[in-house]
């Protein structure tokens, strides 16, 4: 490993089965290997944990890329944080599925796709074009017989509120002072893919075999920077 220095921390965590993960954390700029460990299931304290042991081993954290994890947005104080963008439009999927058919959810989509594309001002001004055409339509309520009433596009009112939400960490990357802060979390999603493509020619193997292969191509890996 090279000598501490500035980085842009990219972070996420990768399973091989349940309760089998593995949290990584890679500098954006030179894709090094900053830190790994194996862990049940993630939690926001377990990042906020690596981080701290980054920063002990001498590391200037100069900003963050991670996904959508519950309660990782704003944890780091004031280091700057990118939610990676294909997250984000990832979770929208989920909740409108790949092709929805309600033209409200369709144009939510599209907007949600196009975050690539826009600045965080434009963001801000087609997000808010699509709440003042669809307000009243995700506000509609359905009363069964039971009484209790509930909002009845439900699903798209999470999709839109979780953009609304995240709002102010999707654009971060564009600020002058986070030259080099990717958009996303590609290029540690590119090393995990191609770590499971090692697994998957070793199919079979006990799970000792496995930590220890694991262990090797990260070992080969960081060998190679």
């Amino acid at each position: 490993m090279s000598t501490p220095s500035p980085v842009i921390v990219i972070m996420d965590t990768t399973y091989f089965g349940r309760g089998n993960g593995l949290m990584v954390f890679i500098d954006a700029l030179t894709g090094e290997v900053l830190l790994r460990f194996r862990l049940k299931n993630e939690t926001a304290e377990q990042y906020k944990t690596g981080i701290s042991i980054l920063i002990g081993r001498g590391f200037q954290i100069k900003g963050l890329v991670c996904d959508g994890k519950v309660g990782l947005l704003g944890l780091f104080g004031n280091i700057p944080t990118q939610l990676c963008q294909f997250h984000q439009i990832q979770i929208v999927r989920r909740y409108l599925t790949q092709k929805p058919k309600m033209p409200a959810s369709v144009e939510l989509l599209r907007l949600a796709k196009s975050l690539t594309n826009l600045s965080k001002q434009a963001f801000i001004k087609k997000r808010g074009d699509w709440h003042a055409k669809w307000k009243d339509f995700i506000n509609e309520r359905t009363t069964p017989q039971t009484g209790k009433s509930f909002y009845t596009h439900k699903r798209l009112r999470s999709a839109y509120f979780s953009l609304k939400r995240n709002t102010p960490w999707l654009f971060t990357y564009q600020e002058p002072e986070n030259k080099g802060m990717p958009n996303s979390s590609n290029k540690l999603e590119g090393l995990f893919s191609h770590l499971k493509s090692c697994l998957r020619n070793h199919n079979g193997i006990n799970e000792d075999s496995k930590t220890k292969l694991i262990d090797g191509f990260f070992e080969a890996f960081c060998a190679k920077k």
